[in-house]
């Protein structure tokens, strides 16, 4: 039998236990409309204060600035559109952002909105200096930076408290900075976003449910609705809550609080299995500083998908770039961004989890190389 090895923990991960039983208790006495008030409206929306109360914990934010979303992309979105709704102002971001960032950045450009792409190193890094000099060009028009924590392919953490610096020095609190922290939340310490106006979240990259997720932001940060309806989320995200959802997120969200020490331990697994395929080869993309549970490697002779249908055959799963942006015939936009469609054509990426162990990364690295081979 095949032995299966799940490498693309970037893309989601699998529901802890923590997460599962607090869903499942939830579901016996959390099933009401957590803005009633009555007994059984009031049960549930202790599972959404709960939660609420353990994101913020996890984020360094007051859970009374947490705001629910449907998930990191939702959050994104929440930010972008509330701060550019009038079709005017400017933004400072780049192509190395998640789609849901890039993408909204392109329609805001369509409806008026100044857009200053930063050019990313070809490391992978966007550097001070260069949203400091987008940020000139923008001018008094400029409102918001948007820049990840970490990169969802290349896991290059990226300079947000030196950007955050800079702010404060170029405009007061003037320009504002929002920070994915989606791949970082739960695997890097919260120094990793400190400095952010407002951070994003997502349940299921820290191993709770998928469906939920969070925006937290500093006080004083108004976010307008980007939805009309009830008054849920402070008005800012109208809809029912779903508290058996908030239930998985807080618990994973409370056990996150300790990932980082897990993911750390997870280094010398990588570091084993891309130095042997770069033996073989590969050529990395993307340098340091990195999350210590990621890889980006570009494979001669191969395209990442065929790659990464090969590998799937023989039980080993890893993917060709964001799952977000899968399906699409381009290359990956982040490599492509930092080294040109060609290296992007053949990137693959590596993600380690806390389940991963050295008799995974074993069978892993003797696929791989089996396959290379037949090249």
């Amino acid at each position: 039998m095949t032995r299966t090895v799940y490498l693309d923990w970037n893309a989601t991960t699998p529901l802890a236990d923590e997460a599962r039983e607090a869903m499942l208790a939830a579901m016996q006495d959390g099933w009401a409309n957590p803005a009633s008030v009555h007994g059984a409206g009031r049960a549930a929306r202790a599972h959404v204060e709960d939660a609420r109360r353990a994101v913020g914990d996890l984020l360094g934010f007051d859970p009374r600035d947490v705001i629910f979303t449907s998930g990191g992309t939702e959050a994104n979105n929440l930010v972008l559109q509330s701060l550019f709704r009038d079709g005017a102002g400017g933004l400072v971001t780049s192509r190395l952002e998640h789609p849901s960032v890039v993408r909204t950045a392109e329609a805001l450009a369509a409806t008026g909105v100044r857009v200053a792409w930063v050019i990313p190193t070809e490391a992978g890094r966007i550097e001070p200096g260069a949203v400091e000099l987008a940020l000139r060009d923008l001018g008094d028009s400029a409102r918001l930076v948007a820049l990840q924590a970490v990169n969802h392919e290349t896991g290059v953490i990226q300079p947000v408290l030196e950007v955050a610096d800079l702010l404060k020095r170029w405009s007061g609190a003037r320009v504002l900075l929002h920070c994915d922290a989606v791949q970082a939340a739960g695997r890097l310490p919260a120094s990793t976003w400190a400095g952010a106006d407002t951070v994003s979240v997502a349940s299921h990259k820290l191993r709770g449910p998928k469906g939920v997720g969070a925006l937290a932001t500093r006080l004083g940060v108004r976010v307008h609705p980007v939805l009309r309806g009830g008054e849920q989320e402070k008005g800012v995200r109208p809809g029912t809550q779903d508290p058996v959802g908030l239930a998985g997120f807080g618990a994973a969200a409370t056990r996150a609080r300790s990932g980082p020490e897990r993911y750390a331990a997870l280094r010398s697994l990588r570091d084993e299995l891309e130095a042997s395929l770069v033996a073989a080869g590969a050529l990395r993309n993307g340098g340091e500083p990195r999350a210590p549970h990621v890889t980006n490697l570009s494979f001669s002779g191969w395209r990442g998908p065929e790659l990464c249908a090969a590998l799937d055959l023989d039980g080993v799963h890893v993917s060709s770039g964001s799952a977000c942006s899968a399906g699409t015939a381009e290359p990956s936009p982040v490599i492509t961004a930092m080294l040109g469609k060609a290296r992007a054509a053949s990137a693959v990426r590596v993600s380690l989890g806390e389940t991963s162990n050295a008799a995974d990364m074993s069978a892993a690295r003797q696929t791989f190389l089996r396959i290379l081979d037949r090249t």
